[in-house]
């Protein structure tokens, strides 16, 4: 902990501290606030809004900035995606195969109707076209990491001084709007269409889950999960260094989601390990891992989000993240809900969809965690929307983004 003009700089070991309280906060508000209980809003979501708010007013009141190491939030980050991929089974992939296509191409064009739509409401206000880029693909469906990467390179081609700004505050603000819409949206469509899970749900996912017998965890099972998440991730970082000297340049999380796939579905199940034990796919205690990593995750970024910087850029960018929420929602009822069967699956994968739309790839898995603990466990969902939202997106963003650089110049 460092405190000199004004700013209070909180090291990772205070940050993830307070992270893990954020998530006992935002735990305990959904237990006693009816409505996001209701509508399924995650609980780092419901707790790190409303520490962000307290640092605000902190800031407001005393002067006093409070910033955090955030270190540790990107190493939970490779963790979790580290998970899904063990998790992974090319079997359940082969099942799903039609709904990924068809969930990829509905998300491409949905991504490049998210820049149209970011420059027509830029041009309204008589913003450059760029402004509305990044209110686009670049900080919704590309997140902070891609808003801060491209925010250079625009400032720099365009010479827009608040590039960087914009590009934050776009992916700041819609990663809470994706974190409000993916509940509501799947209960209004479960409801309306009275849907329910199929019957071979995952046990560990279903409402009844509390009156099962719960689920012997040894520490060695903890430390074997651990082992193996280690393992893919290492081959993560050298999978990114190879794809690197081609010129793709991919998120770490990605090769690591990558690698934990190949990893899963290569190693024989009988294939003798110093564990003694098989590879540790679908195990509780990779769940757990996954769990505690992704909720810390989320709590900590938001927890982290500095308000008082974005009051100046309220209005085209308002308005730009007001119509994109629009549209957002019309695409999830009325074109991804369809193309996906219209099922109990079609209906998570739109809370899913409505999270990575306009926020992040956690906030969808985090939006499809919360509706499955109210509702039911969608396999088909945990299988697709990873794939799509944290391997295909970036590279088509790759793609994308330089393309309407092209055509603004």
């Amino acid at each position: 902990m460092d405190f000199s003009d004004g700013i209070l700089q909180l090291n990772s070991f205070f940050t993830v501290t307070i992270g893990i309280i954020v998530l006992f906060v935002g735990r305990r508000l959904n237990q006693v606030v009816g409505f996001l209980k209701e509508f399924s809003i995650p609980e780092p979501v419901s707790g790190g809004i409303v520490f962000s708010i307290m640092f605000t007013l902190i800031y407001a009141i005393a002067s006093v900035e409070v910033t955090f190491d955030l270190m540790a939030r990107d190493i939970l980050l490779v963790y979790f995606f580290t998970t899904i991929g063990i998790n992974a089974s090319l079997g359940d992939l082969k099942k799903g195969g039609k709904p990924l296509a068809i969930l990829l191409v509905v998300t491409i064009g949905y991504m490049i109707l998210q820049n149209l739509t970011g420059i027509g409401v830029a041009t309204l206000f008589n913003q450059e076209p760029v402004v509305g880029l990044l209110g686009g693909s670049v900080s919704l469906i590309g997140g902070h990491g891609t808003a801060i990467a491209w925010a250079p390179k625009i400032q720099e081609q365009f010479g827009l001084t608040s590039a960087m700004e914009i590009g934050i505050a776009s992916a700041t603000f819609g990663l809470i709007l994706a974190s409000l819409m993916g509940g509501p949206i799947a209960k209004y469509l479960i409801n309306k269409h009275q849907l329910k899970p199929s019957v071979d749900l995952d046990a560990s996912n279903t409402q009844g889950k509390e009156t099962e017998t719960p689920v012997k965890m040894t520490s060695f099972d903890f430390l074997d999960a651990l082992l193996a998440i280690h393992i893919c991730v290492i081959l993560g970082f050298i999978l990114n260094e190879v794809v690197s000297n081609f010129g793709l340049d991919l998120p770490l999380f990605v090769t690591c989601l990558f690698a934990g796939i190949v990893v899963t579905n290569l190693t024989p199940k009988s294939y003798p390990r110093l564990t003694g034990t098989a590879w540790p796919t679908r195990t509780a205690a990779v769940d757990l891992i996954a769990d505690m990593a992704l909720g810390t995750f989320l709590a900590m970024s938001l927890m982290s989000m500095q308000l008082w910087t974005l009051v100046d850029l309220a209005g085209p960018i308002f308005a730009i993240l007001g119509m994109q929420f629009i549209v957002a929602i019309l695409v999830n009822l009325f074109v991804v809900f369809p193309a996906m069967g219209k099922n109990y699956d079609a209906a998570v994968i739109c809370s899913g969809f409505g999270g990575i739309s306009l926020g992040s790839t956690p906030t969808a898995m985090a939006n499809m965690s919360a509706v499955s603990m109210r509702y039911g466990y969608s396999a088909q969902a945990f299988i697709i929307v990873p794939l799509v939202c944290a391997f295909f997106i970036d590279i088509a963003n790759a793609l994308i983004i330089p393309y309407f650089i092209g055509l603004m110049q």
